[in-house]
């Protein structure tokens, strides 16, 4: 059965109404060449049984983020979200909400933006945050862009601790005009370098791109590097995948951080396949005009009776386009929605629970995978959130294909990024992991590794 709505009559009077002879006419401006002359490479149709048939096949192939036991992270993490949120995104008024165009239309889904806005801005330290972005690497690429405006210079020195992925965004944003990204090694201790980058900031930079906590789970000194930047009067941008970390570690913002932006998965969202995600972005006050996305504000009408606003839209169908910031046209509100709902039903005494939780898991797995013969800390000294890098006494992604073979994921090999690392796992922790799982990974890596 094909799903075609019109007739061959609707089809005729259309064609006759705009006056062209047949259908195939429409394509004429298309060079004969570029023309595909035979049918497309694909399976014959199936009928309805055989098609839900094979996508049960396929279905099968997939496996509940639960099996195998995972320690994944690298920038996409598993936390617990109550079972209300999912229930209330089904709410018809939130679940099919369009843009809210129309203000006296669209109070609820107005109020739930800012409140949004406010919490993302408590959590980051920031003066403001927008109402959310599609995901970090494009949040990131947008904070660069930001730094280049409001600096009127073309250098950005990003950290290798930002997501190795977020980077090569952010450099496709830039190459188009006349940006030069120039990544930073990390030092001996897992964090950046900072004399790599005293040697190389001059008046040509535009802002120093670091990760808080880094790619590598560590934990930079953002007041230090503030302080550098802003003596080279470059702005300091740092990268958020973990945020859930403010509740227990001093907010990037707080420590002098001109651009705030990254991923909001963390804060009540599944790991869904790599998305949909929600860009986060705070700033300060003094800087709003150029923040891409848009800003909602709380006011009063003409009686006096408070309500919600789009109070700032600086893309290009909104503005002129010299002034626009960004073409980035929509937030991601429901993903927001989502974060919202997150971080008022745990509140922030809630939020520090699970932040401390996440750090004693860590801890713990990490005292107990350094008595395994064979591996060791590649940080010992380091600070880190909930991952760290576990060195390994063989190639890391032959060892996690062993341990998938038994049901677990150890973490994610680092010498896909990071070759030098090419014996190293990124290993992941949070307050979904039982004192029992810790014991069942390190258990694994005891017996597939040789003695």
């Amino acid at each position: 059965m094909r799903y075609i709505a019109h007739t061959q009559e609707d089809i005729r009077e259309m064609l006759i109404r705009i006056g062209v002879a047949d259908v195939d006419a429409l394509f004429e401006q298309i060079p004969d060449n570029s023309r595909l002359s035979r049918p497309l490479c694909l399976p014959a149709a199936l009928s309805e049984p055989e098609l839900l048939s094979h996508m049960a096949d396929l279905a099968q192939r997939n496996q509940p983020h639960s099996r195998p036991l995972s320690f994944l992270g690298a920038g996409i993490y598993r936390h617990y979200s109550p079972a209300v949120i999912d229930q209330l995104l089904l709410r018809g008024e939130f679940l099919t909400a369009y843009t809210p165009y129309q203000p006296e239309l669209s109070q609820g889904t107005l109020q739930a933006i800012f409140e949004f806005q406010t919490m993302i801005a408590e959590l980051l330290g920031t003066d403001v945050a927008n109402a959310s972005l599609y995901d970090g690497s494009t949040a990131t690429a947008e904070a660069v862009l930001m730094a280049r405006r409001i600096t009127r210079r073309s250098r950005c020195l990003v950290s290798s601790g930002v997501h190795p992925e977020y980077q090569q965004v952010a450099a496709a944003y830039n190459e188009g005009n006349h940006g030069q990204l120039e990544v930073i090694s990390l030092d001996g201790n897992g964090t950046t370098d900072i004399n790599n980058v005293q040697k190389q900031l001059d008046k040509d930079v535009a802002c120093v791109v670091l990760a808080q906590p880094n790619f590598l789970g560590v934990l930079e000194d953002v007041a230090v590097w503030h302080q550098l930047a802003q003596s080279h009067g470059a702005m300091l941008v740092v990268v958020v995948t973990e945020p859930s970390a403010f509740a227990v570690f001093e907010a990037p913002g707080q420590c002098g951080a001109d651009i705030v932006a990254g991923e909001g998965q963390a804060l009540g969202l599944a790991p869904n396949l790599g998305g949909p995600h929600c860009g986060i972005f705070g700033t300060r006050s003094a800087h709003v005009r150029q923040m891409p996305g848009r800003l909602c504000g709380r006011t009063v009408d003409k009686d006096g009776r408070p309500g919600f606003v789009l109070t700032l839209s600086t893309r290009e169908q909104h503005i002129r386009r010299e002034k626009a910031t960004s073409n980035i046209c929509t937030n991601q509100g429901l993903m927001a929605l989502a974060v919202g709902m997150y971080l008022t039903w745990v509140g922030p005494t809630g939020l520090e629970r699970v932040a401390r939780i996440n750090l004693a898991r860590t801890e713990s797995l990490k005292q107990k995978v350094v008595e395994i013969p064979g591996f060791s800390l590649k940080y010992p000294n380091a600070t880190t959130y909930n991952e760290f890098v576990l060195k390994t006494p063989m190639n890391a992604d032959s060892l996690a294909g062993r341990l998938h073979d038994v049901g677990i994921a150890p973490g994610l090999p680092l010498g896909r990024f990071f070759p030098e690392l090419a014996d190293c796992l990124l290993v992941n922790v949070t307050e979904v992991h039982s004192e029992s799982d810790l014991d069942r990974l390190c258990n694994a890596l005891a017996m597939v590794v040789p003695t």
